[in-house]
């Protein structure tokens, strides 16, 4: 499995917020130290430094995407407070973000006119002596976004690029460029240069033993037969016309009426070819969901297999991490509840509601925004119409039927 590296060049402790990666624990850095996070294959999220708690310049990372190749790249659209770099390591060549962004973010300012600065005004945060200690989202700011570009356009991601029907800019959309291949990250952070030690190479690991995750994977090409299995688990179904992989997700932790996702470390996964089905037992402590592949935005099935207050299983599907295709969930105690949809709403869904996913296929945008990009507002209207809220999750925790089944089982449909 790839490894990230976290290089810390700085004379100070650096923290970041990890999303997708480190089961979604920050992570602190110590002064001229390297840590590292362990990240499964096809893995997606996001590195962010934090300053005073602000979220600021981040590398978004996706192994073993499109053509097997890792993505990555170096983001300020939610700010900036430090340089950060990243690359393949040994490969210098794929090198992103700008070592000396914050260098160069001050000599901008100081040459700015009084014009300028007025207009920045609660985006452009300053010290004592007028130097730039940080700025704000860029992402919600067109001035600032101007300014960015004056002195780091092609340099980093500094708008929200392709996204919601806007073309975006291609020096942004350019720094989405594959790399060749899959290998360990080099994320290398620094108050002045974040170029890598020419000398540095990652931590040696030859005498530390190597940590696998063993993912429980199994393959059925025949469809089984449903009364053959009696105990808790789900009845999959492929109904699409080709083989998948289906990924089940326990969730981190579980709250009153909320969940902490889990985006990077599967309990199992099941291949199905085209019109196959399986019966997948799952422990009753399970609450999480099922899904196609391990990449987002995706349709989820979300269920838990028995209930605190009830002891029954309950579930749903939601397009709020966005829409790969259609899906439904059913009980199987003969009480004839059902949800979700079957319909295709992703072919002629409107330009503006539709994204590229990091393989390549294109799905709907995630109604709720996450790491990646803010809330698919084109995407929400079309599913709104299409599907409605009461069949499927699309805004919001309320208005959709729950699918309950008193014998801890349900059958799940993949369209």
């Amino acid at each position: 499995m790839p490894t990230i590296h976290i290089h810390n060049k700085s004379g100070h402790p650096q923290t970041f917020e990890v999303h997708g990666f480190n089961d979604n624990h920050n992570i602190t850095v110590p002064a001229h130290h390297t840590s590292t996070i362990a990240a499964g294959a096809h893995a997606s999220g996001a590195i962010i430094a934090l300053h005073h708690g602000h979220e600021g310049e981040q590398a978004e990372i996706t192994f073993a995407g499109f053509g097997g190749n890792d993505f990555f790249d170096i983001s300020n659209i939610v700010g900036a407070g430090g340089n950060i770099t990243i690359q393949q390591v040994g490969e210098p060549s794929t090198r992103k973000g700008d070592p000396l962004f914050m260098q160069h973010l001050r000599s901008a300012w100081h040459k700015a006119d009084h014009k300028t600065k007025e207009s920045l005004k609660g985006s452009v945060f300053t010290d004592g002596k007028g130097d730039v200690e940080r700025i704000g989202p860029i992402k919600d700011h067109p001035l600032l976004e101007k300014f960015v570009r004056s002195f780091a356009d092609g340099k980093t991601y500094i708008g929200v690029g392709a996204w919601n029907g806007s073309p975006g800019n291609d020096s942004d959309n350019k720094q989405s460029s594959a790399a060749k291949g899959t290998k360990d990250s080099l994320i290398t952070y620094s108050d002045n240069d974040a170029s890598p030690d020419p000398h540095h190479h990652a931590p040696h690991t030859a005498h530390r033993p190597a940590q696998v995750r063993m993912i429980a994977s199994e393959t059925h090409s025949a469809p089984h037969k449903p009364s053959e299995h009696h105990g808790p688990g789900i009845d999959l179904h492929n109904r699409s016309g080709h083989e998948c992989r289906y990924f089940f997700y326990d969730n981190y932790w579980n709250g009153n009426g909320t969940a902490g996702a889990n985006f990077d470390h599967p309990l199992k996964s099941v291949h199905l070819e085209a019109h196959a089905s399986a019966f997948v037992p799952l422990p009753t402590s399970f609450k999480g969901r099922v899904q196609r592949g391990q990449l987002i935005p995706a349709t989820w099935v979300e269920f838990q297999i028995s209930a605190a207050n009830d002891g029954h299983a309950h579930g749903d599907v939601s397009l709020e991490q966005g829409c790969d295709g259609a899906a439904t969930i059913a009980s199987t105690d003969g009480s004839d509840r059902r949800g979700g949809f079957e319909k295709d709403i992703v072919s002629h869904a409107p330009a503006g509601a539709v994204v590229r996913r990091q393989d390549g296929k294109k799905v709907l945008g995630s109604t709720m925004g996450n790491w990646m990009a803010g809330p698919n507002e084109a995407a929400a209207e079309w599913e709104m119409k299409e599907v409605g809220q009461r069949k499927a999750y699309i805004k919001g925790g309320t208005g959709t039927d729950d699918v309950a089944s008193k014998n801890q089982r349900f059958r799940v449909d993949f369209f």
